[in-house]
């Protein structure tokens, strides 16, 4: 039977998918006493990566939201392949973004509010977080966002 959040997410129309491999030499999540730390996620749809591009250049704040939303949907599924059940998240404590941008965009807030607002829908009051939301110059295959997480755990 489905815990509260993977309920909350079947209400919502999301299927969480399988968990992404290591493209290098790092592990997907770590674990530590009571925390959980997620690496950079990407939007990696079912089958390949999906949003590629530059905010400010070829990509639009709506589009760079929807980039960050799948990255959220993907640290998801690195929780639960690290917890095994999402209802041992206590809270997510923090979100740090890297949004692929020209130097004279300023809206990067405006769109890692894609996974924040993700978050907040999935796992309620314990969705609330800090968050860091940086543009970078570049970013691996060209996405568009990468998000690592890090959460407070049962």
């Amino acid at each position: 039977m489905a815990g509260e959040i993977e309920s909350r997410l079947a209400e919502i129309g999301i299927d969480l998918p399988q968990a992404a491999a290591p493209a290098a030499n790092y592990v997907p999540y770590v674990i530590t006493g009571s925390q959980l730390f997620i690496s950079g996620q990407i939007p990696m749809g079912a089958n390949s990566i999906e949003h590629q591009g530059k905010l400010g250049d070829d990509y639009s704040v709506e589009m760079g939201q929807a980039a960050a939303k799948l990255c959220a949907i993907n640290i998801l599924a690195q929780a639960k392949a690290a917890l095994g059940d999402l209802d041992k998240i206590e809270r997510l404590v923090k979100l740090v973004a890297f949004v692929n941008s020209t130097p004279d965009f300023g809206d990067q807030p405006k769109v890692v509010n894609g996974a924040s607002d993700f978050m907040v829908e999935a796992l309620g009051e314990k969705g609330r977080h800090a968050r860091s939301a940086v543009g970078v110059a570049a970013l691996p295959f060209d996405v568009a966002v990468e998000i690592e997480a890090i959460f407070e755990i049962a």
